[in-house]
């Protein structure tokens, strides 16, 4: 068998033009070289598989070159690679220090590339930091990281720090599409997308995958192939699930759904897939977030006909509803109930209105006319309206009455039982709604003063407001605003009481507190929100035995007078 050489190392970048995606970087290593303005300590800091320890090997053969060697040169015996991971130990960064003092032997400059370097442990650190601070001419360091917040500062402070981004989609496709020509793979756009999704910018996992998915399909390499190989969900199966939603087909949905799970795709990953697809659908809508969409051509176009067709509301609730699902999914007993309810109700937002606001959900009969059903119609009865006979109204005047007849006094009678009683519960109650209702006037002027209260000036307002209330005598209900401590949030005041009877007399004597109250504070919208809280009374309630026992956690010698009388609780 013929060896095989990985593309990720087969296809390392030799010179600075070859990095993808790190233009930034590269230039200005490149323009730092030719002006002699390169420092004697850097750091490389970034996501794995973006270039790293490739720019930091292209650096190192670069500073080296006069024009004098030959192309295949790589100045082995003046880079030395250290990986901190393995090598984190005092004893190994006092090797490197020693190493340091011999300048080279070919070449002018030593380089010490050091990767991994959040791995070395405080001690190395320290006595690192000597070194790297004054190391000599001839020396350069190279420090790579991925957790550059590992690095305590006195390092940081140390070196030139040069920040690697992620590879974005598009650079990563098109460096796969090369690749793939080059290995003679004939490789569908939308394929290599996919690869490069999945990548989530590492271009060394992406050429990973690209072996990967090439040794499954060989030298076709289809989107089918590239979806089934690494077990991802294809655009399609979210076209679909999305048309059906449209068209509110709930069973086909739900069926579609078991497909997908019977596949062995999760339920989670199916719904936040499905929330980005509608943010793609989203962003088709408008032609100046179209460039946000990174899919391949032939994708983009279907993505652009189906935006068409989804309306912009439907779009908005529906990443809402997904987007609620995806949060909710971890902590759900029922995951697939919670994402088939999900889908249901995606599917009924776009129900039309007979459906969405029917309350009797009554059957039309063109229904049962399709059917080959003749329905029966129902008679609706008419409701007659009751109307009791008026009894005649008979004005009647002291001195006349003995002259009335009985029949005329039968119906003053009648009229006098008509009446309802001024000491009735219910006039008690309608009579102190409206005092109630009385109170609720509606200030709509902009040059009343509504200044910001804090809890504190409010609760000496509020005592102030009390002792008036003692001073005037008015003890009962300087008594019921003692009994809770209230509390005001902007401006609402809440208090709370234990029955309804004390609720009922505040609010009737409210209007002289909330008068106070404003124009002491200076804002007059303040509001005062009573409750009542029956487990308050239940704190002031108590039984026989629960007094007994009271008693006695205050006075032992109780309940030996108890045993001596042969008492009772009552």
């Amino acid at each position: 068998m013929k060896h095989f050489i990985v593309s990720a190392r087969k296809y390392r970048p030799q010179t600075f033009k070859d990095v993808v995606g790190q233009q930034a970087i590269t230039n200005t290593l490149l323009n730092a070289i030719e002006n002699d303005h390169l420092a004697q300590a850097l750091l490389f800091t970034g996501p794995r598989g973006v270039g790293k320890t490739t720019c930091a090997r292209i650096l190192a053969k670069m500073i080296n070159r006069d024009g004098t060697e030959t192309e295949d040169e790589d100045f082995a015996f003046n880079i030395f690679e250290l990986d901190a991971a393995s090598n984190n130990s005092v004893d190994d960064i006092r090797s490197l220090t020693d190493q340091v003092r011999i300048p080279p032997q070919v070449g002018k400059y030593k380089v010490y590339i050091i990767d991994e370097v959040h791995m070395l442990s405080q001690a190395a650190f320290n006595a690192f930091l000597k070194t790297l601070e004054e190391p000599p001419k001839h020396c350069i360091f190279i420090l790579a990281t991925t957790e550059k917040h590992k690095i305590i500062p006195t390092i940081l402070s140390r070196c030139q720090i040069f920040d690697f981004k992620r590879i974005t989609v598009k650079d990563a496709k098109e460096y796969l599409k090369f690749i793939a020509e080059a290995q003679g793979v004939n490789a569908e756009d939308d394929a290599l997308h996919i690869i490069a999704q999945k990548a989530d910018g590492a271009m060394r996992d992406a050429l990973s995958i690209f072996d990967r998915v090439v040794s499954f399909s060989g030298k076709e390499l289809t989107r089918q192939a590239v979806t089934e190989n690494l077990n991802v969900l294809d655009y399609e199966t979210y076209f679909t699930s999305t048309d059906l939603i449209l068209d509110n087909k709930i069973p086909e949905l739900l069926l579609q759904f078991n497909e997908t799970l019977s596949k062995g795709f999760d339920g989670h990953h199916y719904i936040a897939g499905l929330a980005s697809h509608f943010r793609d659908l989203l962003v088709c809508q408008n032609e100046k977030t179209i460039a946000l969409l990174e899919v391949g051509e032939d994708t983009k176009a279907k993505y652009l006909a189906q935006a068409k067709k989804s309306p912009h509301d439907f779009l908005i609730k529906g990443i809402a509803l997904a987007n609620d699902c995806d949060l909710k999914y971890k902590n759900s007993k029922n995951q697939r109930l919670l994402v088939e309810l999900c889908l249901m109700q995606l599917a009924s937002i776009t129900f039309d209105g007979e459906k969405k606001n029917s309350k009797h959900y009554i059957i039309p009969a063109a229904y049962f006319k399709s059917k080959g059903v003749t329905p029966i119609p129902v008679e609706v009865p008419n409701k007659e309206v009751k109307t009791e006979k008026k009894v005649e109204e008979v004005e009647v005047t002291k001195p006349a009455m003995s002259s009335l007849s009985k029949e005329q006094l039968a119906k003053i009678d009648i009229k006098k039982d008509q009446r309802t009683s001024g000491l009735s519960l219910k006039s008690i109650k309608a009579k102190k709604e409206h005092q109630i209702r009385q109170m609720e006037v509606v200030i709509d002027t902009e040059d009343l003063p509504r200044e910001d209260v804090n809890q504190d000036d409010f609760l000496v307002a509020w005592n102030a407001y009390i002792n008036q209330l003692h001073k005037k005598g008015e003890k009962i209900m300087a008594s019921i605003l003692e009994m809770g401590i209230p509390k005001l949030y902007e401006v609402n005041i809440q208090l709370e009481f234990p029955n309804e009877t004390l609720k009922l007399e505040l609010e009737r004597a409210q209007y002289p507190l909330m008068e106070y109250l404003r124009k002491t504070l200076k804002n007059f919208d303040l509001k005062l929100d009573i409750s009542v809280n029956e487990e308050i009374a239940k704190k002031y309630t108590f039984t026989s035995i629960e007094k007994y026992e009271k008693l006695k956690e205050k006075n032992k010698n109780i309940e030996l007078l108890k045993q001596t009388f042969g008492l009772d609780i009552n």
